[in-house]
């Protein structure tokens, strides 16, 4: 008889502690959801940490740099905020754009845009990227190239309107895609890929 209650006894034990286990880890990845909901937009931009964890292919970086872009003009951050978001939207450029763009003078470009939207009322309302079957690769040389293609609507007051942009990217030596240069295009260039 006292074998059995040993047994019974430790099986509720066993239980016990495998139930607490489990309330444990549940309980904590709610905590780290819970973390990361409070994050504002400005704020997982600028935590995304680019060197471990870059988008990995054309598509992503497009869809990266617009989430960067759209907070540009709808979100609240201070100016050290921008800074460091501009300094991710420079993580996304090739070498060369880099090189055309160093930081103060892409961040001062940047504030002078914002001010030009915030002046004429504008804002990036929605930004589309093409789907993953329209991306257009490329070989140039020994460069791989991909086209990518998006769009915005823009709120001007209570209207809208729509621009086109195509992007180029070039794969670096790390294997990563890198915007190379980018320019307004019209809607039927988007549909057709053409530049």
């Amino acid at each position: 008889m006292k074998k059995t209650g040993i047994i019974v006894l430790s099986a509720i034990l066993v239980v016990m502690v495998v139930v607490g286990g489990y309330y444990g880890i549940i309980r904590s990845r709610q905590t780290a959801n819970t973390e990361e909901q409070k994050l504002t937009e400005v704020e997982k931009i600028n935590t995304r940490d680019l060197a471990k964890n870059y988008p990995s292919t054309p598509r992503e970086v497009v869809k990266f740099y617009n989430r960067i872009i759209t907070a540009y003009y709808a979100e609240k951050y201070t100016d050290e905020e921008l800074s460091a978001m501009a300094e991710q939207a420079r993580r996304l450029f090739d070498s060369e754009l880099q090189d055309n763009n160093p930081q103060s003078v892409y961040l001062e470009s940047v504030k002078a845009d914002i001010e030009a939207y915030k002046s004429a009322s504008k804002l990036i309302s929605q930004s589309d990227v093409c789907d993953s079957d329209d991306v257009l690769y490329m070989t140039d040389k020994e460069d791989k190239i991909a086209y990518v293609s998006s769009s915005y609507f823009i709120k001007e007051g209570s209207n809208f309107s729509r621009t086109h942009e195509m992007y180029v990217l070039r794969k670096d030596t790390e294997g990563n895609w890198k915007i190379l240069v980018y320019y307004q295009i019209e809607a039927s260039e988007e549909a057709s890929g053409n530049e």
